[in-house]
């Protein structure tokens, strides 16, 4: 924090005021930073989500970004403070990106009850895996990929609990069902079972009858 005050020609006192520590202060520097990636409206959820998904991995491939992404991370690992401001982050960009959902709701595209927070996650998850987990380089390749991904889920209803649940419940209700049709096939094969054998006792009566004739 003091280098910061004598790079920007402020007292360290006024930083803290504002910011209240460098974990606050990155943060903010991430918001300001990640707020050049625009939020689109193309018309359709796919194309959102593709729109999107490009703007971020042009983001990640500046090498500095990735960098402060990592440091924050790393910081949020050790200080709850920094955990918290990280989360406060991630909840904003969430809420921002997540208009994009109630919009394709109401054109038809997604399932009532579809989360936003919940779609725009399956979007990004793949970025964060790639750049904190495997190492690897983000291109457009994992843009469209990641983007593709959401949209199908989503399409599917996976994001939309409501919808879920019905769905289950339908499942169960077909399964009573057929379970329900078993017993009363076995419940007739006992009768045909018993018949069976009263018409093969009858005929070794008839059978017994005959012989002294």
């Amino acid at each position: 924090m003091e280098g910061v005050a004598r790079r920007s020609g402020v007292h360290v006192a006024t930083i803290y005021r504002r910011w209240r520590s460098v974990e606050g202060l990155v943060c903010e520097l991430m918001a300001d930073l990640s707020g050049g990636i625009p939020l689109p409206d193309t018309g359709t959820l796919r194309g959102d989500l593709r729109a999107l998904a490009r703007s971020i991995a042009a983001f990640y491939t500046e090498p500095r970004y990735c960098g402060l992404l990592e440091a924050v991370v790393s910081a949020a690992a050790r200080q709850p403070e920094a955990a918290d401001v990280l989360r406060q982050f991630f909840d904003e960009r969430l809420r921002l990106a997540g208009a994009m959902v109630p919009r394709a709701v109401a054109r038809g595209e997604l399932p009532e009850g579809a989360d936003p927070d919940e779609v725009v996650a399956a979007l990004g998850a793949p970025f964060y895996y790639r750049l904190l987990i495997a190492r690897g380089p983000v291109d457009l390749r994992l843009a469209d990929c990641a983007a593709e991904a959401a949209w199908v889920a989503a399409r599917a209803g996976v994001f939309a609990p409501a919808a879920g649940t019905a769905e289950r419940e339908g499942v169960r209700g077909a399964t009573d069902a057929v379970r329900d049709a078993a017993g009363s096939v076995g419940d007739t094969a006992d009768s045909v079972r018993d018949a069976a054998g009263s018409i093969g006792g009858a005929s070794g009566s008839v059978g017994d009858t005959a012989d002294p004739v």
